[in-house]
């Protein structure tokens, strides 16, 4: 039987700490939840992110940077969808998140909504924010 689902994000180049802290920064709700990084002698280079779980607007990530390089990177195909309060938050995510990034659909009225945006951060993950 299944225990729990999570979305997990794959970092490279050792840039999970990053995004952590942009992440801590950005979500006021942001919560570190565990930490663990490599050591000497482990797999990965030592001081990045072996596994790290936190938490967002009540959901639960977790995330890693890959001691593997791959062929293969984030994609907007899958992202976090978040639902925001107020127009001011969903601006200040918004101008946060694309800052340094890629902005997929800037913020507008797109008929599903009263006003969406859908942004790359700067390390790739994507995020879809919504005022309902």
């Amino acid at each position: 039987m299944t225990q729990s689902l999570q979305t997990f994000l794959t970092f490279q180049n050792g840039r999970a700490s990053a995004a952590l802290d942009l992440y801590a920064d950005v979500f006021d709700d942001f919560e570190l939840v565990d930490l663990v990084r490599y050591g000497p002698d482990q797999p990965g280079p030592e001081g990045t992110v072996m596994t790290a779980t936190f938490r967002l607007a009540g959901s639960e990530f977790r995330c890693a940077d890959s001691p593997i390089e791959h062929d293969w990177d984030f994609t907007p195909a899958i992202s976090m969808w978040v639902e925001c309060d107020d127009a001011a938050e969903l601006e200040r995510l918004f101008e946060l998140l694309a800052e340094g990034g890629e902005v997929f659909m800037p913020l507008d009225d797109y008929g599903f909504s009263t006003r969406f945006g859908w942004v790359g951060d700067r390390f790739g993950a994507t995020w879809q924010l919504n005022l309902p």
